[in-house]
């Protein structure tokens, strides 16, 4: 039955208790759509902004949406763009795979770590100095990147550039939390994954255009002028969401306990998990696809950025349904759950298949489990973020910086392991996607507690 916009943090509790100073508890932020599609600011929100800022939301609804939609889509950019090149980079450094593939891992591990500085920075001292002084970074170490002689200063610097690409990634879900609540926030985020996903779509087919005219320096430069343009746009548009009497003003401490507090309560740590595993069968397709595409099964790289952008319009497509269709008639977590088993099903088709219990497959029939994992994924990533930060209200910063952070460091993880066997067998990658999937429908049922309800869907409170 509907969900009547209750969600299970809302009825369980308001938010993490944290020992934080200066944050005002004021009234909850909720938004409602307009009648160009982009939700905006409601009287709630206003009453809690400077009348300057209210002003400005209500005139800028759709502008932010678009300005946070780019951030969110740089790191699919980062990523995306240069998947068709890594057999290049292969040749042109002299590197083994393992290492080009690293190149990746460096670039996650950074979006990961610096998500965890970033996001206190951002309840510390509000969400727009932190952004643009990461986004200045990343254009410089991006820049870098495409003059990079060896394997290993491509990878350092595609360290820097992720630690610097964080702040994209860790505030625009933080301004999400400044600006809406219950399933305003859900439908929004679902927005946002339609705006980012245009990013994975077309992001393999423009590398693989560059690719025409140039070599994988030039992906790289091209990173660097988008970088450029993103930090003007956010310069001169993007105004502070976060009120002043709403910022901690403790340090480092104060922000370690801020974050033990939310690592403390269990439910926010199985959505995070959750979460998380599932990213990281996500990203074990991302990382590992272009040598099972273009490698195994011959594929060119036009080919491979076009089989890539079909499965991110799957992406798209199932995450508008959970904004629009499913958000409000259903529970998150019913959601939440059956697209966690869908990925599961996919995952352990893709092993059969590329075991070979089902003797030579072709590319097509592993194409259909790839676009059936991937699409499945609208449902998971946007319901797991919208119940995890539910549970928090005054820590928005830290508490994505943990999502976030908790996300890039498994999908970090699971990079390398998808090519442990070689580049000539998919079953690595099949393997590391059927455990993270399992262990992700593990980690919501265990800490989630999803049925722990009443009649009428109600949830009752947590007890652990």
């Amino acid at each position: 039955m509907p969900d009547n916009g209750a969600s299970r943090a809302q009825q369980e509790h308001e938010h993490i208790p944290t020992k934080t100073k200066g944050a005002a508890h004021g009234a909850p932020a909720t938004a409602t759509p307009t009648a160009a599609g982009a939700p905006a600011v409601t009287p709630t929100l206003a009453s809690s902004l400077p009348a300057t800022a209210a002003t400005t939301a209500r005139r800028a609804g759709l502008l932010v949406t678009l300005v946070l939609g780019g951030l969110t889509a740089l790191p699919p950019l980062s990523m995306d763009m240069y998947l068709p090149a890594l057999p290049e980079v292969t040749d042109s450094l002299h590197a083994p795979a393992s290492t080009v593939q690293l190149t990746l891992t460096a670039c996650l591990t950074g979006m990961a770590l610096g998500q965890l500085v970033v996001g206190p920075m951002s309840d510390r001292w509000g969400r727009r100095k932190p952004l643009l002084l990461g986004m200045i970074v990343y254009v410089i170490a991006t820049a870098i990147c495409a003059v990079a002689p060896s394997a290993e200063l491509l990878i350092g610097f595609r360290l820097l550039q992720g630690l610097a690409g964080a702040a994209g990634i860790v505030i625009s879900r933080a301004v999400v939390r400044d600006l809406y609540d219950g399933d305003e926030m859900a439908r929004f985020f679902s927005t946002l994954m339609l705006i980012s996903g245009v990013a994975p779509v077309i992001a393999p087919v423009i590398g693989g255009q560059v690719l025409q005219f140039t070599d994988w320096r030039g992906i790289f430069v091209v990173l660097t002028v988008i970088g450029a343009l993103l930090t003007l746009v956010v310069w001169k548009w993007l105004h502070e969401t976060l009120p002043a009497d709403s910022r901690h003003t403790g340090g480092i401490g104060d922000a370690l306990r801020t974050m033990r507090g939310l690592l403390a309560d269990r439910v926010f740590t199985g959505y995070m998990i959750a979460g998380s595993l599932a990213f990281a069968a996500l990203f074990a397709y991302v990382s590992a696809s272009p040598f099972v595409v273009q490698e195994i099964y011959g594929a060119s790289p036009q080919t491979f950025s076009l089989l890539f952008g079909i499965n991110s319009v799957g992406l798209i497509a199932v995450g508008q349904i959970n904004g629009k269709l499913l958000v409000g008639r259903v529970s998150l977590d019913k959601a939440l759950a059956f697209g966690l088993t869908v990925i599961s099903v996919a995952a352990i088709a893709l092993l059969l298949m590329t075991s070979g219990v089902f003797g030579e497959v072709g590319l097509l029939p592993v194409a259909a489990g790839l676009f059936v994992l991937m699409s499945a994924m609208g449902l998971a990533m946007p319901n797991t973020n919208t119940q995890a930060l539910m549970r928090t209200r005054h820590a928005a910063g830290s508490a994505s910086a943990l999502l976030g952070t908790s996300q890039f460091l498994i999908g970090a993880v699971a990079s390398p392991l998808v090519g442990i066997a070689g580049e000539r067998t998919a079953v690595p990658m099949a393997v590391v996607q059927v455990a993270c999937a399992l262990a992700s429908m593990a980690s919501f049922l265990l800490l989630c507690r999803p049925w722990r309800s009443t009649g009428g869907g109600k949830r009752q409170p947590a007890t652990g």
